[in-house]
């Protein structure tokens, strides 16, 4: 009986250290459950999400990304315009002390173009982060199932509204 409590307490201790290790660092700069939904075998393009804050003194910003299993990513914001929900190119995005910053669909996002496969549920792809401050930093971006919300594995996001209009 001892022997199998022992296992069991091994295993769960590493099913939990996995779940929290979703977790990547640049420098002050903490970047959460990088996660993206699954994409449809035709579709040219993806996005990625994720949750970036700072315990250190000063801002950051995030500046651009770039993967591998992409032509090219940018950063990217929603907008309202004519009742019509639009995707815009951001400069960069702000990281203030003591307030996360979420990436999530239908606001703040790195838009993937040019993919050159799928994004497959249960895969992940590496996705580089170029911080003013803090630097590159390279983060493993979890495919998500196609409806997901936000990451399966306990990150913050509720449940995401389907109808919206997207124009470039």
């Amino acid at each position: 009986m001892k022997k199998h409590a022992l296992v069991l307490a091994a295993l769960v201790a590493l099913t939990a250290g996995s779940a929290l290790a979703h977790g990547f660092k640049a420098g002050p700069v903490d970047i959460e459950h990088p996660w993206a939904r699954a994409t449809a075998p035709s579709a040219p393009n993806g996005s990625a999400y994720m949750v970036l804050s700072t315990h250190g003194p000063d801002s950051d910003r995030l500046l651009s990304a770039s993967t591998p299993v992409a032509d090219k990513a940018e950063l990217h914001t929603h907008l309202m315009d004519n009742g019509v929900m639009k995707m815009r190119q951001v400069d960069a995005i702000e990281v203030s002390p003591g307030s996360p910053t979420a990436l999530q669909p239908g606001g703040l996002h790195v838009m993937l173009f040019g993919l050159k496969q799928p994004l497959a549920p249960g895969k992940a792809f590496p996705l580089t982060l170029t911080f003013e401050k803090a630097g590159p930093v390279t983060v493993q971006v979890d495919v998500q199932s196609a409806g997901s919300a936000a990451p399966s594995h306990g990150g913050a996001g509720g449940p995401q509204a389907g109808g919206t209009q997207h124009k470039h």
